[in-house]
């Protein structure tokens, strides 16, 4: 028997409220509520991805840019190309470029080949990087021009005597 494509969605109360015990609508997004595009294992795609905020990459993707929030490469999945994104979580292979806006984590059977930017580095043992990698650092905000410190004349003392 084959299973339906789509779990079904629970529906909200009469009237359109919310159902009882459910959480107030949060200013982030729920996971489940991210545009995802999973790429299943012994799947290959080639191409540029728009419009996705979180791929999960258990195949083999091919990409010249890629822009999400989120990228997941589990054990067995490789991305060959270029990708942008906030956070990583490699488990698998990645062999391009990376830039990474927030924290990168490499897992025990993660492998970074080419070169990566990132905030954050996590990098379990076992996990491998090859190639170059670079920290993003947040410039320091400018301080305002203070003017230049004028020496004061210096009060008179009151003679000793």
């Amino acid at each position: 028997m084959a299973r339906p494509p789509f779990p079904p969605t629970p529906s909200p109360a009469p009237g359109g409220a919310p159902r009882p015990g459910a959480p107030a609508a949060a200013a982030t997004k729920k996971e489940n509520d991210r545009r995802t595009l999973v790429v299943g294992r012994g799947i290959s795609v080639q191409g540029t991805i728009q419009d996705a905020e979180r791929l999960v990459v258990e195949g083999t993707v091919e990409s010249s840019l890629i822009n999400a929030s989120e990228l997941q490469i589990a054990q067995g999945g490789v991305f060959k190309g270029e990708v942008e994104v906030e956070d990583a979580e490699l488990a698998g292979t990645i062999d391009g470029t990376l830039t990474v806006r927030g924290s990168l984590t490499i897992r025990s059977t993660g492998r970074l080949l080419g070169k990566a930017k990132c905030r954050r580095l996590k990098v379990e043992d076992g996990g491998q990087v090859t190639g170059q990698l670079e920290m993003i650092t947040t410039p320091a905000p400018a301080a305002p021009a203070a003017p230049a410190a004028q020496p004061t004349p210096a009060a008179p003392r009151p003679a000793a005597g």
